[in-house]
């Protein structure tokens, strides 16, 4: 038996296409991140971007590169903080950083691509 919460919680937006989750069957919005019975990932929803700025990390990367203030931006305290002491590597590190921002490589802690 299923409560009202449940029901509502279930319930997809208002011309929400509707899919089915490959793993239970379980109707649900195509851009739904999860199916709500068995919690499996949907892959048509895309991936969740990281509430970082691509253009924050790309300038923080350019002028404070060395110092790894772009890491600490993306919550990657502990490569921040070995930047800081080596200062990037000598810059080799920073550098390498700044290919990975520009070709959007580059990664917030939880493994999500910068927000652009």
């Amino acid at each position: 038996m299923t409560t009202e919460t449940e029901t509502l919680a279930a319930a997809p937006a208002a011309g929400a296409h509707m899919i089915y989750c490959n793993t239970c069957g379980q109707s649900m919005a195509q851009t739904a991140p999860n199916c709500p019975k068995c919690g499996a990932p949907n892959a048509l929803a895309g991936p969740e971007t990281s509430n970082k700025s691509f253009v924050a990390a790309l300038l923080l990367c350019l002028f404070f590169g060395i110092f790894g203030i772009h890491r600490f931006y993306v919550g990657k305290i502990g490569t921040g903080i070995l930047q800081l002491i080596t200062f990037g590597c000598l810059g080799i590190w920073s550098f390498i950083d700044l290919i990975m921002i520009i070709v959007g490589s580059f990664k917030d802690k939880q493994g999500r691509p910068l927000n652009r």
